[in-house]
């Protein structure tokens, strides 16, 4: 399962940019992928020769404020990938994208992989405005606004924590360590929390997001991130499917749906009751197990089962 760059990973990129670019001038852009650029007014050549006056994090994009109102803005979907080198340094074959030239050194988006999502977009003050998902920034929000926008409509957590109209920039990875950290099923409603719950989620999110964004900016330091992934062994349950919990030591749970799964640790999150997987669940039937002593009891040897 692949998971493009959230909010941690994305403000890491967003650090080192406006460390290396902000004030600086853009010479020149060097198109290696025509897919790449999606827009087509004001053309890509008219970025050239403006400073770098702001990089911002706008969702899951980058965006690059250049002088006289106009902005560069990136999505790196699931692989794509920023480097920054020496002046003028060649695109690499395959996995280059584009070379954002300037006077101190040239910025490489890199995509590895067959299928080339990333995107890059030209636009106006006015233009952006389609950009913006109207999702909720989490770390810039009180709680009675969390509440509002997380009880607006009712869905499951999983999936309004994964919404960029309701909450920005979150993401599949992030969704699960939060969730397991606030102790609460991923497939609750959001109409049936309790305000205690509400609180521990908001405060959970910000936690989570604010610990994950300093751990990715202390390991980049001076330098530029080496590996941008939603898999890492310090996570507590992302990926980490039937490893133990780290919290109570049971195995980690896993919802797989469409090209994406949910991590959860049913002892922590679901009183120890196992959450239907659509395809197994379908296909065992009856034979599904409840709880983690069932599932425990199916694992066992046949001539060992009580």
């Amino acid at each position: 399962m692949k998971t493009m760059p959230a909010l941690p990973d994305v403000d890491v990129y967003v650090e080192c940019l406006r460390r290396d670019v902000v004030g600086a001038k853009l010479i020149g852009v060097r198109l290696a992928s025509p897919f790449l650029l999606r827009s087509v007014t004001p053309p890509i050549t008219s970025v050239a020769g403006r400073r770098v006056a702001g990089v911002r994090r706008l969702g899951k994009r980058i965006v690059f404020d250049l002088e006289d109102d106009l902005h560069l803005v990136i999505h790196l979907m699931i692989a794509g990938r920023f480097a920054w080198d020496k002046p003028g340094t060649r695109i690499p074959r395959k996995v280059g994208l584009v070379g954002f030239d300037f006077e101190t050194g040239t910025l490489l988006l890199r995509e590895a992989g067959s299928k080339k999502r990333a995107s890059l977009h030209v636009a106006t003050d006015e233009g952006m405005a389609e950009f913006d998902r109207g999702g909720l920034e989490v770390l810039d929000a009180p709680l009675g606004v969390f509440r509002d926008a997380l009880t607006r409509e009712n869905h499951t957590l999983k999936r309004s924590m994964t919404d960029p109209r309701i909450l920005s920039g979150i993401g599949n990875a992030y969704s699960d360590e939060i969730l397991h950290r606030a102790g609460l099923s991923p497939l609750k409603q959001t109409s049936r929390l309790s305000a205690d719950e509400i609180e521990t989620l908001w405060q959970a999110t910000r936690a989570t997001l604010e610990e994950w964004r300093d751990r990715l900016v202390a390991e980049a330091g001076d330098g530029w991130p080496r590996k941008v992934t939603a898999f890492r062994p310090e996570m507590a349950v992302h990926g980490r499917y039937g490893k133990d919990c780290p919290a109570c030591g049971s195995p980690v749970q896993r919802i797989v749906y469409a090209q994406n799964e949910c991590n959860y640790c049913a002892a922590c999150q679901n009183q120890g009751r196992l959450l239907a997987d659509r395809a197994l669940s379908r296909l065992l039937k009856k034979d599904w197990p409840r709880n983690l002593e069932e599932l425990g009891e199916m694992r066992r040897p046949l001539g060992e089962r009580t």
